[in-house]
């Protein structure tokens, strides 16, 4: 301050009074330079095609970048509390073109940003409007009925659920599993937990019922911003305020700083039913019209988690090998929510455990774990080719029976939640 004459608190001072107006009165800190950043030119660049829409996703088919393909197509179901390029953030950080670069046919759900239209839209809706509209929409699109899922975080729940209720109807056409960093037993769920009481729920849906019958995107980006206040808030309060220093462009905060709305309805139903009563695991959870038992889910399951991740537990986590009914692969990740799963082998970052046992605790696995250097993601690869069936030509978005809407990343994605 001295060394400046005072220029710092001034500058500071006109950054707290922008994001005070950003966010309408309330504090909206800015963790990164929001304008370094553009969907389809620096981000989320992967080449692509919406080749379906509904009023709750647009499914993206990626262009092929190999001559062959893996016969069985890769469904990707993301979260829908921010939006899927974390998983396409920049080409050497995106999971999507990894993938595409070993020869399988990738398919993303980019889900919409919603608003009071769609206040009423279920848990259930998501499933089928969601998971069961994807498969149907793949298989008119590469002519293929089986696909390999992969669901992350509340995606991940999503995709539990639904491939129980697909057992519950004898429909098999998912093959195998990937769930990222998700809980489907949230007795331990972490640090969320301490939001979720019957009275803060029912506080929730009041918030969301005078709002238009929606969560706004700033109330959850400021609960995730809570649970890391040393790092996501008071950091940003020195760094901006007191010094008066600009935010440094950051492709994962510009990520983190493009919140979602959430539908009340769907919400207050994965508040209630997952966190507070922990229906799924007890197999209490129903959705169109079945009793949901993830023990019927024979299918090959993949189970990846994160040492540090304060959102997923690794050992909540871990409660899911003792619910699915086939086998099942757990490995934790270094890292935590985010940089745990989005950890290409280029990095050279963190390391991996894998175990090829599944005692009964978390603790017995990592005593009998093997430490490994790097990223996870070969380890998964080499799990999932051995599921993904002969390799075919290679398939190019709107050659199948879906004719391209659009390009990738498509027009859901670019709907902002200023509230």
């Amino acid at each position: 301050t001295l060394a400046t004459n005072g220029e710092n608190l001034v500058s500071g001072m006109e950054h707290l009074l922008e994001d005070i107006e950003r966010g309408h009165g309330h504090l909206q800190i800015q963790q990164t330079d929001m304008s370094a950043f553009r969907l389809g030119e620096n981000v989320a660049t992967t080449p692509g095609k919406v080749v379906y829409q509904n009023d709750l996703m647009q499914l993206i088919q990626y262009e092929p970048t190999t001559e062959k393909v893996h016969k069985r197509p890769l469904v990707i179901f993301p979260p829908w509390i921010n939006k899927y390029y974390i998983l396409d953030l920049t080409p050497d950080k995106s999971l999507v073109k990894w993938c595409l670069d070993r020869g399988y046919t990738v398919f993303v759900a980019s889900w919409v940003n919603p608003d009071a239209r769609l206040a009423l839209k279920t848990f259930e809706d998501y499933m089928f409007e969601g998971v069961y509209a994807a498969l149907d929409a793949v298989e008119k699109a590469t002519g293929e009925k089986e696909v390999n899922a992969v669901g992350y975080c509340i995606g991940g729940t999503l995709l539990a659920s639904s491939l129980a209720h697909m057992a519950a109807r004898k429909d098999t056409r998912i093959k195998s599993a990937t769930f990222l960093v998700t809980q489907v037993d949230f007795t331990e769920a972490g640090e969320l937990k301490v939001f979720i009481d019957e009275e803060q729920i029912s506080d929730i849906e009041k918030q969301m019922h005078d709002k238009g019958g929606y969560l706004k995107g700033s109330t959850m980006a400021s609960t995730f911003n809570m649970l890391r206040s040393n790092d996501l808030i008071w950091n940003y309060v020195v760094n901006n305020y007191l010094l008066g220093r600009e935010p440094m462009p950051f492709d994962i905060l510009f990520w983190n700083s493009d919140a979602t709305r959430l539908p009340s309805a769907m919400h207050v139903f994965y508040l209630r039913e997952c966190y507070l009563e922990n229906k799924l695991a007890e197999g209490r959870m129903e959705l169109g019209g079945e009793e949901l038992h993830l023990g019927d889910v024979k299918v090959p399951v993949y189970l990846q988690s994160s040492r540090e991740d304060h959102i997923s537990p690794y050992n909540s986590v871990y409660k899911a090998t003792r619910l699915f009914g086939g086998p099942v692969r757990f490995i934790c990740a270094g890292s935590g929510h985010i940089a745990g799963v989005i950890n290409p082998p280029s990095s050279g970052k963190y390391n991996h455990w894998t175990n090829e046992n599944l005692p009964a605790t978390p603790g017995e696995w990592f005593a009998g774990a093997t430490d490994h250097k790097g990223s996870w993601w070969p380890d998964w690869e080499q799990w999932l080719s051995e599921k993904s069936g002969p390799m075919v030509e290679a398939r190019k978005p709107g050659s199948g029976k879906l004719k391209v809407l659009e390009d990738a990343p498509g027009s859901y994605v670019l709907v902002k939640s200023e509230d």
